[in-house]
């Protein structure tokens, strides 16, 4: 599983909706479609848009592999994607830095971090232009940290700061298993 994260306006949807159009529909990469408790916006991210009582009753029932709270909204992975990983399919799955316990929990060794991160004034553009965020939330944004990385699951680091094919080559490349 490649759980991809970084912080908010690193560009992570931008970077997987590229590398999904390049690798094309091929029968060993599955892109995983998140489930989250926000009403789809057709911009960013495809997910499955779900009410958060709904969500707590999925959750409840083990409907996901992986779930987290953050921003609050709640996230989650679905449970088939285990499956699809135990099969040898490689997944990419759009994670959060916070809830990697829950990745490390449920994919162990089958688990690739991947951070996508990008320069601060980058990181605040983006999050100025989508309009989601007031200034205040951005500002707050920007100052999250989520503490250190685990010895054994550090993350392949990926700078979207710049040109974007760069930022894609180096994750197709690494999906593929040349980077």
């Amino acid at each position: 599983l490649f759980a991809v994260v970084g912080p908010s306006g690193a560009g992570k949807d931008t970077v997987i909706n590229a590398a999904r159009a390049r690798l094309g529909p091929r029968a060993d990469i599955m892109f995983s479609r998140r489930v989250i408790s926000r009403p789809a916006d057709g911009i960013t991210e495809d997910h499955k848009p779900i009410t958060e009582q709904a969500f707590a009753k999925a959750e409840a029932e083990g409907a996901f592999c992986v779930s987290w709270r953050a921003h609050g909204l709640c996230y989650g992975i679905p449970a088939g994607v285990k499956a699809d990983v135990a099969a040898g399919r490689k997944v990419v799955a759009n994670g959060s830095r916070g809830a990697m316990g829950g990745f490390v929990g449920a994919f162990g060794p089958h688990l690739v971090i991947v951070e996508i991160t990008a320069t601060p004034d980058v990181i605040a553009n983006r999050l100025a232009s989508r309009g989601r965020e007031t200034a205040d939330v951005i500002a707050q944004r920007m100052q999250r940290s989520v503490g250190a990385w685990s010895a054994d699951h550090k993350p392949v680091v990926i700078d979207n700061s710049g040109d974007l094919d760069t930022a894609v080559d180096a994750f197709v490349r690494l999906i593929d298993g040349e980077g």
